[in-house]
């Protein structure tokens, strides 16, 4: 198909190239070999008068006029795309299309039982492709552009439409042995005596734990840092560690591994966890379902506890934990 000369298979191409910032890359995306990517390159500079690649050092970067260009390009094949797919349905139950979601580990380990389950019951052929935030995503839309959905915290700034997709809030764990942990409660100045373990918010990012006990002059030592949350309780058992998780979490795990889930003596603060998605890919049938089957899995988890008197231990962590198995050594 052609418009004016210019022949419109062009488009996609393109589209990969400016997407992609590489010659083999854009290739590889859209299923031709370098030399017809290396081509159809040549054919776009002429049609442009302008080189769109250029390489600098071992890398390719896109020209001032091929950044300009990208967002037009990129929406004039969604709306060709819609064209064609006018009238076209999707049926979750029949479908075998595969979901790309960027998440964390704390989500996938609260979110995903009641989103599995739904799945199976109405369309069991869909697959679901859980992979990790990231550390660049909030720099631009070009990752978001390439998966269907992010679920991430708020206050990080992806890019892209969102909205609120759950909330929770942080609790305290520790071994219930831990000498500083009494009557089931800790306090404010037993946070600036013990170690913590703590997740990297990565970059100059200050979570909302962090921002919280740095206002109440609870000067911390970290102990351990780790990249999500799921390492944290599991680094607990059997040391001095203390370590600030989300509720859901920390009950999914406190009996196995024994440990103590305690009200935070710094108050409620609360973690909400939002849906994020690149609006050229909201229109289509696919990703509608996608975002309702999300919100409904997220609306039937379990709420977390309502706000109690600071510091009182959770009845969980209190009545089922079991008493504590050495695992490293404790300073006593």
């Amino acid at each position: 198909m052609s418009l004016g000369g210019t022949d419109l298979n062009l488009m996609i191409a393109l589209k990969a190239l400016l997407e992609e910032g590489n010659v083999t890359k854009a290739g590889a995306k859209i299923g031709k070999s370098q030399p017809a990517m290396s081509t159809a390159l040549a054919r776009l500079r002429r049609h442009y008068r302008d080189e769109l690649l250029v390489r600098v050092g071992r890398e390719y970067e896109l020209t001032p006029f091929a950044k300009a260009l990208a967002p037009s390009v990129q929406q004039t094949l969604r709306v060709v795309e819609l064209a064609l797919d006018t009238g076209r349905r999707f049926d979750p139950a029949t479908s075998g299309h595969a979901f790309q979601i960027n998440a964390t580990d704390y989500v996938i380990t609260v979110l995903a039982e009641p989103l599995l389950r739904r799945v199976a019951a109405v369309a069991p052929g869909i697959r679901l492709d859980f992979e990790a935030i990231p550390d660049d995503m909030h720099h631009s839309e070009h990752h978001l552009r390439n998966i269907d959905a992010l679920i991430g915290p708020v206050g990080f700034g992806f890019p892209g439409t969102q909205e609120p997709l759950f909330r929770d809030r942080f609790v305290c764990v520790v071994d219930p042995g831990n000498s500083r942990l009494r009557n089931g409660r800790l306090t404010l100045d037993d946070l600036t005596a013990l170690p913590h373990a703590a997740r990297s918010s990565g970059g100059t990012h200050v979570g909302p734990t962090d921002r919280v006990m740095d206002e109440l002059s609870v000067r911390r030592h970290v102990q351990v840092v780790t990249v999500g949350f799921l390492p944290l309780p599991f680094l607990i058992r059997g040391t001095d560690l203390v370590a600030s998780i989300p509720e859901r979490l920390a009950h999914r795990v406190a009996v196995p591994l024994g440990l103590a889930v305690v009200e935070p003596p710094f108050g409620r603060v609360e973690l909400i966890e939002s849906l994020w998605w690149h609006p050229a890919r909201a229109a289509t049938p696919e990703h509608a379902w996608l975002r309702r089957t999300l919100t409904e899995a997220a609306a039937s988890l379990p709420p977390v506890a309502a706000d109690r008197p600071a510091s009182h231990a959770s009845p969980l962590a209190s009545a089922t934990a079991p008493a504590p198995v050495p695992a490293t050594p404790r300073a006593d």
